[in-house]
């Protein structure tokens, strides 16, 4: 059995690895999980004991395949619980991280199953993020930032990068919500801030910060 805390540190190392495609740095774990670089080095110590991780000092940090297999379960629970939070009991989507950030904890292989089986067997969470299967497999998506998209491509909105309650709010202001088409009609060459027509006919600009983190196909 592992605690609440190792679980989130296996997760969150996946996440780091996915997103820099490298291994992971102390100091940037210590950003992520807002704790100081000496305790995460007594955690990756004590994850490394277990075979969770490879870990050499000064050298970063990656999972094992069986800390690989326990992130993606974590993962999964949580993706299965934000759905459920969503589509079952009316959430909004800005509202349900932190909540399935509990629930994802609750291991009953059962519960998970049924879970499952009751939403339909969902591939993605309601940030557009795939779930991945209970064999551990995580789905490939293929998408691409809003950022990188060319003058007059049409695309559809398929998540997000960044799950925080004030940019999901942003994104429902400006009525730019998952599975909605844009067509991207000016880039900014100053500040490479994006002018997307929705289906709708409505025009919005999107900043850079946030164009590069909406995710479309």
């Amino acid at each position: 059995m592992h605690s609440f805390t190792e679980e989130n540190y296996l997760k969150t190392i996946y996440y780091l690895a996915n997103r820099q495609q490298s291994e992971v740095s102390t100091n940037a774990l210590a950003e992520m999980t807002s704790t100081k670089a000496a305790s995460v080095t007594d955690m990756l110590r004590k994850l490394a004991d277990k075979q969770l991780i490879h870990y050499k000092k000064y050298q970063g940090v990656r999972l094992t395949d069986e800390g690989e297999r326990l992130a993606l379960q974590v993962i999964r629970r949580h993706r299965l619980w934000e759905v459920f939070l969503v589509e079952k009991l009316g959430f909004g989507w800005e509202a349900v991280h932190e909540i399935a950030e509990e629930l994802e904890h609750i291991r009953s292989e059962e519960l998970v199953t049924r879970l499952d089986t009751y939403l339909g067997n969902p591939q993605f969470d309601p940030h557009g993020d795939p779930i991945p299967t209970p064999t551990g497999q995580m789905p490939e998506t293929g998408y691409q930032k809003l950022s990188d998209v060319s003058i007059g491509e049409g695309v559809c909105l398929m998540g997000v990068l960044e799950h925080s309650t004030e940019f999901l709010q942003h994104l429902d202001h400006s009525n730019l919500t998952l599975g909605c088409t844009v067509t991207v009609r000016e880039i900014n060459a100053f500040d490479k801030s994006v002018l997307v027509q929705i289906a709708s006919g409505r025009t919005v600009f999107v900043s850079y910060e946030v164009a590069k983190n909406l995710l479309v196909n």
